[in-house]
């Protein structure tokens, strides 16, 4: 019984980040094909039906490549900077909140918990740049950094402005502030800036500068191959899925949906409590179903957003 907390604990973890793997997973390929229709290619549509499983031969074939590593690198730090990258680009969603009360923890500074989960995960990016012994990688991972840095000030100041609307860091306050109107119609200005940011901070065209392929091949990665370098692909898609789970709480309203008369054409309503209830947005009686729509809905903004991004 002692090991049942840390139990929970264990399961609760893996509930969030198992699906966020998967997700990033099929937004590399949605990207691809994305590229492909705009390139009149086919793109991935061998392994399984339609190219569904191509995501899996990708990490498979990453997972089995032959490792080769720097004879001067530093090689403690040249792996710690990957998987330092990763987990702070996972640690993010632990206060994401998927519905009322539907978070890993609730934390009251969850804003600032972001933003200083974020900006860890630079010192990643920069030993794993200077570890590599390569100059090619070094001035890569400085471009990197020096980017990521100069932008999170947009970013800050973006989320300022939300929080003074809202009077607290609280992601859960933040979305319930948002039941009248969603914060990207008075502050539609702040949000085409913190897209901007966004954007610049997760290495999209047209800032994808810092990894200068023309000049420095492929920046602070350079050097790293095989497993290591999938821990640096996981970690650039983890972040943007966040920073799109983000812009979807601080302005599209978050789990929030929209009440209207087509809910009534759903299944376990209970049609008599919405009618008496019109101005309430809880239309099921239902607590699971209620749950499952609040994070359909939340999904569903945030693969507008991610579309966006790619």
């Amino acid at each position: 019984m002692l090991y049942l907390p840390t139990l929970i604990s264990v399961i609760e973890v893996l509930t969030v980040t198992v699906p966020v793997l998967l997700t990033v997973a099929y937004i590399t390929l949605a990207e691809r094909k994305t590229m492909a229709s705009m390139q009149r290619r086919l793109g991935p549509n061998i392994v399984g039906y339609y190219g569904l499983l191509q995501a899996f031969a990708d990490a498979l074939k990453l997972l089995l490549k032959e490792y080769v590593s720097p004879t001067q690198a530093n090689l403690a730090l040249f792996f710690l900077g990957p998987i330092i990258t990763l987990i702070f680009s996972l640690l993010g969603y632990l206060v994401i909140p998927y519905g009322p009360g539907l978070a890993l923890s609730d934390f009251n500074l969850g804003i600032l918990y972001m933003l200083a989960v974020s900006s860890l995960a630079t010192y990643g990016i920069l030993l794993a740049g200077w570890s590599a012994n390569s100059k090619y990688a070094f001035l890569g991972s400085l471009r990197s950094t020096a980017q990521l840095i100069s932008y999170e000030l947009i970013l800050s100041s973006a989320i300022l402005l939300v929080v003074m609307l809202t009077g607290s860091l609280n992601l859960t306050v933040n979305i319930e502030a948002q039941r009248v109107i969603w914060f990207i119609i008075p502050l539609f200005p702040v949000f085409v800036i913190f897209f901007i940011g966004s954007i610049a901070e997760t290495n999209r065209a047209p800032f994808d500068l810092a990894e200068a392929e023309s000049e420095l091949v492929s920046g602070f990665m350079t050097e790293h191959a095989a497993v290591i370098f999938v821990f640096f692909f996981l970690a650039e898609y983890a972040s943007i899925v966040l920073i799109c789970i983000l812009t979807s709480i601080l302005f599209l309203g978050g789990y929030l949906y929209i009440t209207i008369p087509l809910f009534t054409l759903v299944q376990h309503i209970d049609f008599e409590y919405y009618i008496n209830n019109l101005d309430n947005e809880s239309i099921f009686s239902d607590p699971f179903m209620e749950g499952i729509l609040y994070g359909l809905t939340l999904g569903v903004k945030t693969c507008i957003m991610i579309f966006v991004f790619i």
